[in-house]
C-alpha cells in the first residue's frame, strides 16, 4: 500500500480539535494552552522578530547597500485615454486635471502614459511623459508642455 492510497481512504481533511468539552476529552479546562501566562488568554501572538533575549536577526544582520526610498518620486498616472474628457483644443492644466477627478494631489507630480486612445487637439502641461503619450498627443495635433520637478 502506497501513502496516497492511504490518504484517499483516511480523508483529505484533518477532523477539527474540539477544546473545553470536559478533562475526558484530553482538551478540557484551559484547552491545550496550559495555565496562565500572555499565551494562554485570547487575543494572543507572538511577534515573531523577538528571539527572547537572543539577538534578534535583524540586528545581528550587517546593514549594507542601497535604497532608493528616500530618493525615488512618485508620481500620480494619467493616461492619454482619460484626457479625451476634454473639449477639442482645451489647455489640460494640473488644476483642470484635479477638477476633472483625475489626480488627487496637486502638490505631487504627474506623469502622462499612453494608454487609451485620443482624437482631440489638446495642449497637455504635465511633469514627465512616455514615449507613446508624447507621440499620440502630438499625432493629433496637441503640445506637450514639461513641467519642472519640485
Amino acid at each position: 500500500m502506497y501513502s496516497h492510497q492511504i490518504t484517499a481512504i483516511a480523508g483529505p481533511h484533518r477532523k477539527r480539535k474540539r477544546v473545553g468539552r470536559g478533562r475526558g476529552s484530553g482538551h478540557g479546562k484551559t484547552c491545550g494552552r496550559g495555565s496562565k501566562g500572555a499565551l494562554s488568554r485570547s487575543g494572543a501572538t507572538r511577534c515573531s522578530l523577538k528571539e527572547g533575549g537572543q539577538m534578534p536577526l535583524f540586528r545581528r544582520l550587517p546593514k549594507r547597500g542601497f535604497s532608493n526610498a528616500l530618493f525615488g518620486v512618485d508620481f500620480q498616472v494619467v493616461n492619454v485615454g482619460r484626457l479625451e474628457a476634454f473639449e477639442d483644443g482645451a489647455e489640460v492644466t494640473i488644476e483642470r486635471l484635479l477638477e476633472a477627478g483625475l489626480i488627487n494631489k496637486p502638490q505631487m507630480p504627474v506623469k502622462v502614459l499612453g494608454d487609451g486612445r485620443l482624437t482631440k487637439k489638446l495642449t497637455v502641461y504635465a511633469h514627465k511623459f512616455s514615449r507613446s503619450a508624447q507621440d499620440k498627443i502630438t499625432s493629433c495635433g496637441g503640445e506637450v508642455k514639461v513641467l519642472p520637478l519640485g
